[in-house]
């Protein structure tokens, strides 16, 4: 049986486009906009949740607050919105891609934008977090507690070092999609799948971290076939959590689809396919709600500040809470009846507090405006240089994240981390844009380009 089957509302013929679905206004579809934006409200409020700062013995405890929770395997199997967010992801790339391929944008010119659109707020957040750190420790906060509040900030910079990746390889990818669409989705399953198998039988987890790459490409290519009308059958979500069991069964993949990240298995693929079959159920109910004007305008405005909102939540969640111990807040201990009270309130307020960071800090996302028509930064001789420069942006970009995660967050990360992802950031407004790609920049803001 299939795993992919097509909607019938979008069967056309070979060559003629598709009519865009309910919801879809100006190249944008209103559903994959509030999905996105739900995606990233979920992935904050659990990174808030799991922030616990408490004084067990007199120490001061920073902790991942759900690790001890009984019900946590349960709840990760609601909450884990990963897949989905890479999936619609893809869908907005696809149609970025096309639209700027359209123009005449090379591939280079596609994913330097996508470098200068995804780098500046992350380094400036890198930056930033640096000067934090080596200001506790010059103030004599205890190593140990700098080094850790360092570590947990640093831990959601996977997604920034996957997405810079996933972002640079559309080129490529979507044309294997253009191309033969069900053999490449397969290809790269069956190498998930190998992956896994490898990592099972010989016991070294290291192995699997090579799926930490094919399993964000492949929800990624299920982007692309929603962008196409084609998503997955009911019957194929039903066999994708059974094989989620499966592997959960057989020890392939941790119950916790939490810990399923950290190397990633199989079980996100098919937790991927589970939820574009579960969108494509409700896509057009959420279509008509996504029209409403002020869901409308919150959508919108989470989305064209994804990457503000993403790279600065942890930092401003974690200082809160160092505030709130150092001006002698009485924090309750994690997963006690008092703290499960007071979560409500507490998301209630990290949210107050990344909302006036966010505002002030998201003109960095959205880039410096320029008229169209103005001359480029930089014109490289040729297109062999544009991929060069192209291909260093990304390895910096990545590489970057790579430090900061490899060495735990401590301070010398940051600051490593920071310099790679500026050398990214500068390297890639070297490469040329035409003036009809420039034309349509206008669009740069909006959420179709954003993360």
């Amino acid at each position: 049986m299939a795993i992919i089957a097509p909607a019938p509302r979008f069967a056309t013929a070979p060559g003629v486009a598709r009519p865009a679905p309910t919801g879809t206004s100006r190249g944008r579809d209103r559903a994959v906009d509030l999905v996105r934006a739900a995606c990233l409200l979920a992935v904050v409020g659990v990174h808030a949740l799991m922030v616990g700062v408490s004084v067990t013995g007199g120490a001061v405890v920073l902790e991942n607050a759900l690790e001890r929770w009984d019900g946590f395997t349960v709840f990760s199997w609601i909450a884990q919105m990963m897949p989905l967010f890479f999936i619609m992801g893809g869908f907005a790339s696809a149609l970025h891609y096309r639209r700027m391929r359209a123009r005449g944008s090379s591939a280079a010119g596609y994913v330097s934008a996508r470098l200068r659109r995804l780098l500046p707020v992350p380094l400036l957040a890198a930056a930033a977090t640096a000067i934090v750190l080596a200001g506790l420790s010059a103030s004599g906060v205890d190593p140990a507690m700098v080094a850790t509040a360092g570590w947990r900030i640093s831990q959601p910079l996977w997604f920034l070092g996957v997405y810079v990746l996933c972002s640079a390889l559309v080129p490529l990818t979507l044309r294997l999609h253009e191309r033969a669409p069900r053999a490449t989705l397969l290809g790269i399953g069956l190498a998930i799948g190998a992956v896994d198998g490898l990592r099972l039988l010989t016991g070294v987890d290291a192995i699997g971290f090579a799926n930490l790459l094919l399993v964000w490409v492949f929800v990624q290519q299920l982007g692309y076939r929603l962008a196409d009308g084609v998503s997955p059958s009911p019957r194929s979500a039903a066999l994708a959590i059974g094989g989620i069991v499966a592997l959960v069964a057989v020890g392939a993949s941790p119950a916790n689809l939490f810990e399923a990240l950290n190397p990633p298995t199989a079980a996100l693929a098919l937790l991927g396919i589970a939820q574009c079959a579960a969108f494509a159920a409700v896509r057009p109910a959420l279509a008509r709600w996504a029209e409403v004007p002020a869901v409308q305008r919150a959508s919108d405005a989470l989305n064209s500040r994804a990457m503000t909102v993403y790279s600065w939540h942890m930092p401003v969640v974690v200082l809160l809470a160092g505030l709130l111990l150092a001006g002698g807040s009485a924090l309750p201990v994690p997963l006690s009846l008092e703290w499960w009270a007071t979560r409500p309130a507490w998301l209630v307020v990290a949210g107050l507090a990344v909302a006036p960071v966010v505002l002030a800090l998201a003109r960095f996302e959205r880039g410096p405006r320029r008229a169209t028509g103005s001359g480029d930064r930089a014109a490289p001789a040729s297109e062999g240089s544009s991929l060069a420069r192209a291909v260093l942006g990304t390895v910096a970009g990545a590489g970057g994240v790579l430090i900061v995660l490899a060495g735990t967050g401590a301070l010398w990360a940051w600051v490593i981390g920071a310099a790679l992802l500026g050398t990214g950031l500068l390297v890639s407004r070297q490469v040329r844009t035409p003036a009809s790609d420039r034309a349509g920049q206008k669009a740069k803001a909006t959420p179709t380009s954003t993360p």
